[in-house]
């Protein structure tokens, strides 16, 4: 557990008409003693706890776009069922993928990922559906993919420099998210 929740304090030295940048010191000593803490230094400060909990909700939120899009890749029906089926898998395979990533991040942030069954639809930012339709399919998953980018955004500029680590991740997981969507309004059309 990291004892000091101050964010590292990053000083600016006034040097003639301009500001010198300089570490806190007392922040890598501290980083030099809490060796059990793994990646987390004094450096996350209050937002560890916050970012956990967003991580957790995401990582709910990517389990049930795996289900549902795995759902939908086993029961499309239609012409184009098979072609779009096929594609199905593929985003709940890279959904997975994402699942995976943030499970990951919040055990290296010294959290515990939230696998539950009994809360995922509560915690999911994303719905579950059962469709037969495929027009309704593609429907509800880019209605999942639009949520998904809506979060991920909003996530990003809440963590902004907070957590640069989680920050870059989300926008490698954001940049997945968008071309999902593209694909699926793409489909609406056709």
């Amino acid at each position: 557990m990291v004892t000091n929740n101050e964010p590292t304090k990053i000083k600016h030295l006034p040097v003639a008409d301009q500001e010198r940048m300089v570490l806190d010191e007392a922040a890598l000593n501290s980083a030099k003693k809490t060796l059990d803490q793994g990646a987390v230094t004094p450096n996350y400060g209050p937002w560890r706890t916050d970012i956990i909990k967003l991580l957790n909700d995401s990582l709910a939120t990517e389990l049930v776009c795996v289900l549902r899009y795995k759902r939908h890749h086993f029961t499309a029906k239609g012409l184009a069922s098979s072609k779009i089926a096929e594609e199905f898998m593929v985003h709940a395979l890279e959904e997975s993928a994402h699942a995976d990533q943030i499970a990951e991040r919040i055990v290296q942030l010294g959290g515990k990922p939230n696998f539950a069954p009994d809360s995922l639809l509560q915690r999911s930012h994303a719905d579950y559906d059962e469709s037969s339709d495929l027009k309704a399919m593609i429907k509800a998953n880019l209605i999942a993919e639009r949520v998904a980018i809506e979060a991920y955004s909003q996530m990003i500029a809440l963590i902004g420099d907070k957590d640069s680590t989680t920050r870059r991740m989300l926008e490698t997981i954001l940049s997945k998210e968008q071309e999902h969507a593209e694909e699926l309004s793409d489909w609406m059309t056709e």
